[in-house]
Parts: structure tokens; C-alpha cells; sequence
């Protein structure tokens, strides 16, 4: 399928993985783009970062992005109309000291790409939190705890923690409060509870890599 000015993220970003796919590359989806699609589109990114797993060669990632109409253009690719870029990060595929991630499939008209979990993706966009004390991240990561169902018991494996982001949300600084109150609907409260229950094991992690550090920027 082919890209051009109208486009969304979401239609960009399982194109490009659909083309690697299709060469061979097994490439999953990862950070502000992946969080897009679990938001509905609710937060927009411009980067699309895709991990790749196993040996590739520059000329067959090059070749791979050409079939899809994206040129390499310094340490990105870019396509001459489309808004969107996408960059290659440097593996292994991990959240935090956390390598034990099982990319999902999403599959729409324009093909088959490997992208991270609602669960992880949620995780991903807390960690960028922790690292880079990004509130706009938090509030991502909020919104897709919203909308989308997460594995709860998949957050207590790996971490341990202080109470800062915690302190965020109880303060009711939060814009998704300022909105309405909290009990209006209990099923959002009950999501917003995991990511709190998260959030608070997640700050107390102390062993997390440096390269990690870089992914969420």
C-alpha cells in the first residue's frame, strides 16, 4: 500500500511495517507512535520508532523502505509526502530492564505490523516519564489505561519503588481530572488505579539500564 499527504500515523505506521515484514525484517513499533494507536489518535507523534530484532543490513532496511516510498536521510527516513519520519533506535526491544516483551499484530487495510502491547505501550510511555520527567507522557499513558484493556498482573513482574507519580495523580494535577470527577465513570477509575498501582512500583526501579534511557527521548 502507498502513503501519500492524507495519510494517518496509524495508516503510515502498519504500511512501513508491513513492507518490513514482507523483506524479511522483524521490526516492532515502539514509543510516541504505537501510543497513538492505543489513544485513538488522541496524542499525535511525528516519529515513528520501529525496534528491529535479529541482523539487517543498511542496503535491505534501505531497500525495504524504498518499497514504500521513504528515503534514508541522515539517521531517518523520510518520504517526500508524508508528515511522518521514521528511525530505526538501537535494540534490544526492552522496557527498562524488562526484555521479556511479546510483541501483538495489528493487522488493517494496509497490511500487518508488530507493534507493542496496550499493556507495554502504557509501560513504555511511563518509563519515559520516570527517565525524562515528561508529563505529557503521563497523561498518555492515562489515556491508554482508558481506553484499552490492560494486563494488570503483567506490571508486577521487575519492578520495585518511591511514590512520586503517585503524589502527581492524588494532587489532581492531572488535566484528565481537571475534566470531570473521577468517579464519573468507575470503569476509567478502575484502569486509572492500575496505572497508579504501576506507576508507584515503576518510580522505585532502580537497576534500570542507561541505554533505556536514550529509547524514551
Amino acid at each position: 500500500m502507498r502513503v501519500g499527504p492524507r495519510s494517518s500515523l496509524a495508516a503510515v505506521a502498519v504500511t512501513v511495517g508491513d513492507a518490513l515484514r514482507r523483506h524479511g525484517i522483524h521490526a516492532v513499533l515502539t514509543g510516541g507512535a504505537c501510543a497513538s494507536l492505543y489513544t485513538h489518535g488522541a496524542y499525535q507523534s511525528r516519529d515513528m520508532d520501529f525496534i528491529v530484532a535479529g541482523a539487517v543490513t543498511q542496503p535491505g532496511l534501505d531497500r525495504a523502505m524504498a518499497s514504500v516510498g521513504f528515503h534514508r536521510s541522515g539517521d531517518r527516513y523520510v518520504h517526500p509526502q508524508v508528515l511522518f519520519y521514521v528511525e530505526f533506535p538501537r535494540g534490544p526491544l526492552a522496557i527498562g530492564d524488562d526484555y521479556q516483551i511479546v510483541p501483538v499484530t495489528r493487522s488493517t487495510a494496509a497490511g500487518r505490523a508488530l507493534v507493542l502491547s496496550a499493556t507495554d505501550s502504557c509501560r513504555d510511555r511511563l518509563a519515559a516519564f520516570y527517565h525524562w520527567n515528561d508529563r505529557q507522557s503521563l497523561d498518555v499513558a492515562v489515556s491508554i489505561a482508558r481506553r484499552n484493556r490492560i494486563d494488570r498482573s503483567h506490571w508486577r513482574n521487575g519492578f520495585k519503588g518511591s511514590h512520586s507519580a503517585v503524589d502527581f495523580f492524588r494532587c489532581r494535577q492531572h488535566r484528565s481530572f481537571a475534566r470531570r470527577p473521577v468517579h464519573a465513570c468507575a470503569d476509567s477509575q478502575r484502569y486509572i488505579d492500575h496505572v497508579l498501582e504501576f506507576a508507584r512500583l515503576w518510580q522505585r526501579a532502580g537497576d534500570l539500564h542507561s541505554h533505556a534511557a536514550r529509547r524514551y527521548r
